[in-house]
Order: C-alpha cells, then sequence, then structure tokens
C-alpha cells in the first residue's frame, strides 16, 4: 500500500465519528435494523477508500481478510439452529424446562429464578430465549408473591445472560471466540468461568438474601405449564442424554461444529424411535424450526423455534458487520486510531481495560451487541497478541463487555428486548442486573492482579485442562 493512500489520525477520527453518527442515528434514533445502517456505512466508506486512491481488488482484499474470523462462527450459528430445533421436537428442551420448573422454591423465589434461567440458559444458549419464555412467568409469579418487578427482571436477566456466557451453544460466545482467534470455543468457556463463576455465586447469595419469603404463593401457573409441557411431549431422564453427549464432547474438547452435530444426531434419532417423526417433518423442522400447534398458545410460545432460519438474520447482521471492519482495518483507520495507544497499553490489565471500555463505548453509541464485539475484537486483537496475551483473554473481554453489557443499555437491542418482554424500564432493572455488571469490573480486576499469568499459560496447555468444572455448571 502506497503511502499516500493510508489516512491520516485526524482523518481515521473523523470517519469514526461520522460512522458512529450515522449508526447511532439510524438505530437508535429511527429505530431501524443494523443491518441497512452498517450497509450504508460500508457503502460510504467502500467509496470514499477510492476516492483515497485504493484500487476495488485492494478494497475486496480488505472484506474478504475481515470476514475470514467470522466465518467459523457463522457456521456454529446455522449449527446451533439444528440443534435448538432438534432438541425442541424431541423432547429435550420440554424436558430441561419441567425439571427446572419443580424445583422452584418459592420461599427463596429470587434465588431460585436465578439457578433456573441459569439451568435454562446454559441448555438453550440464548438469554433472549431464556428471558421470553421462563422470564414471562416468573415476572407473574413474582407479582403474586408481592415482590418487586425490578428485582425478578433483574434475577431473570442475571441468570439468563451467565448461562448465555457459559453455553457452548450461545451464539454471542462463538461469536466473541472466533474474533479473538480462540481456537475452541470451550478454552474460551473455561476462561470466562474464572470470572463468570464468581460473579454468579456472589448473585446468588444476594438474591437468595433479598428474596427470602415466607408467605403462601399461588404456584398453578408454573404447575400449568408443566402439565402441558408433559402432555405434548415426552418428558422423561432419558432425552437427557443428548445433553450428556454434548457434556462428553466438551470433556474431550471436541470442537464446536462436531459437538453440536452430534448433540443434534443423537435428539433427532431419539426422536425418530421415541416419536416416531418422519424424516420428512424433522428435515422441514431442521430448516424452518419448531412449531407446537397445541390449543394452548403460552405454551406454543414457550416451546417453539430454532431451525436454520431463525439464525439468518444473525448471520446477515455478523457478515455485513465483518465487511464493515474489514474496510475499516484496509483504509488503516483501526491502525491509526489504535497504534497511538498501543506505547500506553502495555500491560495486561491495561490493555483488557482499554478493549472493555472500547466495547461498551460502541454499546453505548450504536446500541447493538454484535458491532460490540467484532469492532473492538477487531481493534485489539493485534495488540493481544504483540503482548503475547492468549486470546481467549480477549474473548472473555468480547463476552461480557459487548454481549452482556447490551442489556444494561436502554437503546440497546438486548436493552430493549428485555424491557419489552418484562414490562420493566432498563433504567429500573439495571441496577439488580448484578451479574450484567459485577462480570466486566471481575474482568478488569483479574488482568490488573493476574494478568502476567496470562502470557505464561500457553493455551495449548490451558486446552488440556479438564473441562470438567465449567461443564458442570447446571448445563441449560
Amino acid at each position: 500500500m502506497r503511502k499516500d493512500k493510508k489516512l491520516s489520525t485526524l482523518e481515521s477520527l473523523i470517519v469514526m465519528v461520522v460512522m458512529f453518527g450515522i449508526l447511532g442515528t439510524m438505530m437508535i434514533g429511527f429505530g431501524m435494523t443494523p443491518q441497512v445502517p452498517i450497509l450504508l456505512t460500508f457503502t460510504l466508506l467502500l467509496f470514499y477508500g477510492k476516492f483515497r486512491g485504493f484500487s476495488w481488488t485492494e478494497l475486496q482484499d480488505g472484506i474478504v481478510e475481515g470476514v475470514k474470523p467470522g466465518i467459523i462462527p457463522m457456521i456454529i450459528f446455522v449449527m446451533i439452529g439444528v440443534l435448538v430445533a432438534s432438541w425442541l421436537i424431541s423432547g429435550v428442551i420440554p424436558t430441561i424446562m419441567v425439571y427446572g420448573l419443580e424445583i422452584l422454591n418459592p420461599h427463596f423465589f429470587l434465588f431460585t429464578v436465578f439457578v433456573s434461567c441459569c439451568l435454562v440458559g446454559v441448555i438453550v444458549g440464548s438469554s433472549f430465549t431464556t428471558i421470553s419464555t421462563l422470564g414471562i412467568v416468573f415476572m407473574g409469579i413474582g407479582h403474586v408473591m408481592g415482590i418487586g418487578p425490578v428485582l425478578t427482571a433483574g434475577s431473570i436477566v442475571s441468570g439468563s445472560l451467565f448461562g448465555n456466557n457459559m453455553s457452548p451453544l450461545s451464539g454471542t460466545t462463538n461469536l466473541s471466540t472466533g474474533i479473538a482467534g480462540v481456537k475452541n470455543v470451550f478454552s474460551h468457556i473455561r476462561t470466562i468461568s474464572h470470572t463468570a463463576l464468581i460473579s454468579a455465586a456472589i448473585t446468588a447469595i444476594i438474591f437468595l438474601f433479598i428474596g427470602h419469603s415466607n408467605g403462601q404463593v399461588d404456584m398453578s401457573s408454573v404447575h400449568h405449564i408443566v402439565n402441558a409441557l408433559q402432555a405434548n411431549f415426552f418428558v422423561s431422564p432419558w432425552m437427557l442424554l443428548p445433553i450428556i453427549v454434548l457434556i462428553g464432547c466438551a470433556i474431550m474438547q471436541v470442537p464446536a461444529i462436531p459437538t453440536l452435530l452430534s448433540g443434534s444426531l443423537t435428539a433427532i434419532i431419539m426422536d425418530m424411535f421415541i416419536n416416531h417423526t418422519s424424516f420428512k417433518t424433522i428435515s422441514t423442522v431442521i430448516m424452518q424450526g419448531f412449531k407446537l400447534n397445541s390449543s394452548d398458545k403460552q405454551i406454543n410460545a414457550i416451546v417453539s423455534g430454532g431451525g436454520v432460519s431463525s439464525m439468518l438474520d444473525s448471520i446477515s447482521l455478523i457478515l455485513v458487520a465483518l465487511t464493515l471492519g474489514g474496510v475499516l482495518l484496509k483504509l488503516g483507520v483501526v491502525e491509526n486510531l489504535i497504534g497511538k495507544l498501543s506505547s500506553k497499553v502495555n500491560t495486561p490489565g491495561k490493555l483488557v481495560s482499554a478493549s472493555m471500555l472500547s466495547a461498551i463505548g460502541v454499546n453505548f453509541l450504536v446500541g447493538e451487541q454484535y458491532i460490540s464485539i467484532i469492532l473492538p475484537g477487531t481493534t485489539f486483537r493485534g495488540n493481544f497478541k504483540k503482548l503475547g496475551i492468549q486470546p481467549q483473554y480477549l474473548s472473555r473481554v468480547l463476552a461480557s463487555g459487548g454481549a452482556d453489557i447490551n442489556a444494561l443499555v436502554p437503546w440497546g437491542v438486548s436493552g430493549i428486548f428485555i424491557s419489552g418482554i418484562l414490562g420493566v424500564s432498563p433504567f429500573a432493572f439495571i441496577p439488580f442486573a448484578f451479574y450484567v455488571w459485577m462480570n466486566p469490573l471481575l474482568t478488569v480486576a483479574f488482568a490488573f492482579i493476574f494478568g502476567k499469568n496470562y502470557m505464561k499459560d500457553s493455551e495449548t496447555s490451558s486446552e488440556k485442562i479438564s473441562f470438567k468444572k465449567p461443564v458442570l455448571n447446571t448445563n441449560n
């Protein structure tokens, strides 16, 4: 690349300000879906690059380089859609929901809500699914118990996002892993568990004390859901076999794609033998998702979803965001802005803090969790490599500061979704979503305290360590 084509630092800063201005205005101000604003920004940036002397070939090379880190995550997203659909139609997810609801203790309501959402979150791999299913139920029960809705919402959000962090099926977990350059999703989960488990334990203790109640509670709504699930699905300990297969693959450090395929195939075979579902029906469900058509609309909503088609929106968003990031890298915008910080972020603590603040900043500027993972991850990946810090410590930052914090942004995608589903203002439940803001704080604190160990441990040795502890986190 000739020197006269490089953007200056001031020019790069102006590009970033204009870019975030366009994205923020269109996504937050006008409520547009992220893909169109990103495509518009990408188009303007592409033609600006051509104007500045870059050839179309050079710009296309930038796009290819930008998309490369997201190829595996996008394939994993497809596999997740397949697994969720197969686990729904076979009865795996309904079985977990039944067992989860049966452990609900009304006398320790907030604690039980938190633990239940953790359980379901790990298995489902989606905080949105957990919040929009169990969350609605728990909000109703909390109202009957006289517990403030902000406390109930805080426990639901905290448990759901912990489950999302610890699940190998989570889209944001796999995206963070891929963008950071971690070879194995379980290596990432093991690393994030160091802060996540402590944050979850503290959160559980808080909810244990503030949610204690000796009053009588009407559990009829919970019993209704349990009975409806048992009436429409084969609920049995046998349906936990696909989960055991998934855990077994995790312990053996099998990569995410064959792990997901193994869990899906086990569920499909069981469904064909137990429920006698035809292969044609299964193939349709795999593509379009599972839809329960019972007389109970509430149950229909709870156990419907999955399928390849359900992941296409997320995949398209990742794709356009990565193309935008690739062009920014090719133009030298990222190098200009971050290069100035390289001399200052010369320790693990400083680098983790800078990348965390970057992820949080993008969240508040744009309000989109995938962009908050992709842009900071692409930006700081080279700095982590330069300092010799293993990539799973970057992916931990992206998961907590990028994906989780989005739930605390009132105009963010997650914040708006949670508010709409639970009927509680983000400004109200934010102080009580203890896990969500505690995990990023611990991530930064750990970097300052244990940062030297980040450079000593090799990723290979880290991946050889047994994964038993993270997997036993009550798989959702």
